[in-house]
């Protein structure tokens, strides 16, 4: 059998070595360091181990029985750092954490070849794997408080500052917490991912927070190897790109006992001061980036070299060996003895089942409870609790618009959950650009109501966190557009996260955002946004879109239950054209407000996930449309109706996932169905819901009306590009009158 090249330069290496005088384990390896030999010695076990793992992965592709080759060679100094902390610190790692996560695992008490298996099950994408389910090849354990991270870039650094947060804010508001109070957050990443957007919001976010006087206990690691793949990072890069307000710590990654020294005071720093810092080990990557990568296509055969004799396996050896702890045979009879232990196992983990069906795939993806979630919405504060978050009950007070009606069930949502938290850009003093927060920073306080940095990662990020630990975010995103600037967070982060776990992590969520176009007076692009497709291909997620201020107050209690029961995120977009909306057909009218129901009746006002609204009983038409174009199609409706036409309009309610059972069944009442669709006409909801009629089987003539394929210019030049009421009226008389 050929052996790589780390192998074959081990052999040699080790077989080289002049043993020192005997030493003793209970001191330290060498002198001035706090790194023990007996630790050193476990330490090692577990560096073998993870390359050992490498050597398997490799093996296990050239048979096809393995499927991920992305190694942990050249970082196993990173044992190092998990000795420096506590099994009950939780840990973000970098997918080239295999020897952190193998000393985790020895930390918590399990036997070496649990966590042996763990990673050979995940490479050989087999459903017992205990994390993922063979959905992907991720570091994690809910045992282990390691929470996993697939290999999206720099992505999980917000989340990470997140956690951090929600220790100490559980610990400020007396909540429970999955991690101790006194936990430290360990997050890793590699040299090229510290260019990432993500990872400069996670760094900046930390050190920001703290200078606010916010405790941030957040070890960022970077484990500079000098390459992303094939593009080189400069040698001084790291040291200055991290952020100049964290505490930076550093040493070579391939010397345990440095490492070791380096981490210790890292996380010591971190623990003690409940403040940020930054851990910079250098590294070296052994055997490329992965099974596929051909690195001498763009590295020379003397920097390959020079990698190798800096292997971390080869110098942790020599530390033993001249301490006089080990033999050079020994240690060299040791790596074939175990080499051919993990490939036996490595055997039979490509041997156990696999996920075979798209139900299995799926199962762990956006489970759902709705009787749960219906009696989840039924929570209520007690009458004492709910008198001090209202100054009169909000169902006394007559018809609400639809930012005042989103305002009441927040407030009656803190009221009778502690653990729920509001926050965003400007959603405190000032209680939100529209007003919609308005008051809850005075009734709550500023622990659960406050504002946040701009940034919108930083937003998402502390709202993944808190939910890790318990709470119930709200964050709010200040409008549609700023959304896209942090799509991954929902994309990659929010809505994986269930799925690479099993349900085993969930981070509940309802992002509030400030939605569409159609604002007078305060308009642009920025402010005008009428794009969600890049929310409704995301699997599992919920989208709700409520027109109405009654419709806004059921389906925000829905959310927030679904959150709860089911770990669900969901995307609560707010109609920013109809927040204040009084009246439906002429001024005065007030027929756009609604009585906020009392909690007496929440169960018979409750909206389920999936449920559309109707409106009107005409036989002729069917208008399918949701958002600002409710408004639009009642008055197209009503006037239509007035000449003989029977329309009925349908309010989706649900843009993901579409109320299909509800549109089936308005579309065959009338047989003939109009879609006004705000959004833009290529990628828009009206295609989704085209598809849906014709893959359940509707035969009538469909139409639809959209936006343009444009963004929102600024001032009256918006009417010339959105869907307008004229449009919708046009349309469905087009429609009416086709044979």
């Amino acid at each position: 059998m050929v052996r790589e090249a780390v192998e074959t330069h081990f052999a040699e290496a080790v077989g080289a070595l002049t043993p020192g005088p005997a030493g003793d384990p209970d001191l330290p390896v060498r002198p001035g360091s706090g790194l023990t030999g007996v630790r050193c010695r476990e330490l090692f076990a577990v560096q073998l181990g993870s390359r050992l793992l490498d050597v398997a992965a490799r093996l296990m592709r050239g048979r096809d029985e393995g499927f991920y080759t992305i190694g942990s060679s050249g970082h196993e100094g990173n044992a190092a750092v998990a000795a420096a902390l506590r099994a009950t610190d939780p840990a973000l790692l970098h997918y080239r954490s295999g020897a952190f996560y193998l000393a985790r695992s020895a930390q918590a008490g399990r036997l070496a070849e649990e966590g042996l298996r763990d990673v050979l099950l995940g490479i050989a994408a087999s459903a017992e794997e205990p994390i993922a389910g063979g959905r992907h090849k991720v570091f994690g354990h809910p045992r282990l408080a390691v929470i996993p991270q697939t290999s999206t870039i720099a992505s999980h650094l917000p989340r990470a500052v997140g956690v951090g947060f929600a220790i100490e804010r559980a610990r400020t508001l007396g909540l429970p917490s999955p991690w101790p109070r006194d936990a430290v957050v360990v997050c890793g990443f590699g040299d090229a991912s510290l260019n990432h957007a993500s990872a400069l919001t996670g760094l900046n976010t930390a050190a920001y927070g703290s200078h606010r006087g916010l405790q941030v206990p957040v070890l960022f690691v970077c484990e500079d190897n000098g390459l992303g793949i094939s593009v080189r990072t400069p040698r001084d890069w790291v040291e200055r790109a991290r952020h100049p307000a964290l505490e930076y710590f550093h040493a070579d990654g391939c010397d345990l006992a440095e490492t070791y020294d380096a981490a210790t005071r890292a996380a010591r720093h971190v623990r003690d001061n409940r403040a940020p810092a930054f851990l910079h080990l250098r590294t070296v990557r052994l055997m490329g980036h992965a099974g596929s990568d051909v690195e001498i296509a763009y590295r020379t055969r003397k920097e390959i070299a020079a990698d190798l004799e800096r292997d971390p396996l080869v110098r942790t050896a020599r530390l033993l060996v001249e301490a006089g702890l080990a033999q050079p045979d020994e240690l060299l009879a040791r790596y074939e003895t175990e080499r051919d232990h993990v490939l036996k196992l490595a055997m039979e983990c490509a041997r156990r089942p696999r996920l075979s069906s798209a139900e299995e795939v799926m199962a762990p993806l956006a489970p759902r409870d709705p009787r749960a979630v219906a009696a989840g919405t039924l929570r209520a504060a007690p009458a004492r609790e709910r008198d001090r978050a209202f100054a009169a009950p909000p169902e006394s007070e007559g018809g609400l618009t639809l930012a005042q009606a989103v305002n009441r069930a927040l407030a009656d949502a803190m009221a009778a959950d502690p653990g729920v938290l509001v926050f965003g850009e400007d959603v405190a003093r000032k209680g939100g650009v529209y007003g919609v927060t308005r008051g809850l920073a005075r009734r709550f306080g500023g622990e659960r109501v406050f504002d946040t940095l701009l940034d919108e990662q930083a937003v998402l990020g502390l709202a993944l966190g808190s939910g890790l630990a318990g709470m119930l975010p709200v964050p709010e995103i200040q409008y549609l557009a700023y959304l896209h600037n942090a799509l991954d967070q929902i994309r990659g982060e929010a809505s994986t996260l269930q799925f690479f776990s099993r349900g085993a992590y969930r981070n509940p969520l309802v992002v509030r955002v400030a939605s569409f176009a159609y604002q007078k007076g305060f308009g642009g692009h920025f402010h005008n946004d009428n794009s969600i497709a890049a929310l409704r291909d995301i699997p599992g997620l919920i989208i709700a879109s409520p027109a109405r201020p009654d419709d806004a107050a059921a389906m925000l209690r829905t959310c927030l239950a679904a959150a709860r029961v089911d770990g669900s995120v969901c995307v609560f977009l707010e109609p920013i054209a109809l927040y204040h909306t009084r009246d439906l057909f002429e001024e005065g009218d007030d027929g756009w407000l609604a009585p906020y129901a009392p909690p007496s009746r929440w169960a018979e006002t409750h909206v389920p996930v999936g449920r559309a609204r109707s409106y009107g009983d005409g036989r002729d038409l069917t208008i399918v449309t949701y958002g600002n174009g409710l408004r639009m199609s009642l008055r197209a409706a009503a006037r239509l109706t007035a000449e003989g036409m029977g329309c009925r309009v349908l309010d989706l309610r649900w843009l993901s996932p579409l109320p299909v059972d509800d549109l089936m069944r308005a579309a065959d009442l009338t047989g003939r169905v109009l879609i006004a669709d705000e959004t833009r006409r290529s990628g828009g909801v009206s295609e989704g819901v085209m598809a849906a009629l014709l893959d359940n089987g509707f035969t009538g003539p469909i139409t639809r009306v959209t936006s343009r394929d444009s963004f929102v210019p600024l001032g009256p030049a918006a009417g010339a590009v959105l869907l307008s009421e004229a449009e919708i009226e046009q349309a469905a008389r087009a429609l009416l009158t086709r044979s």
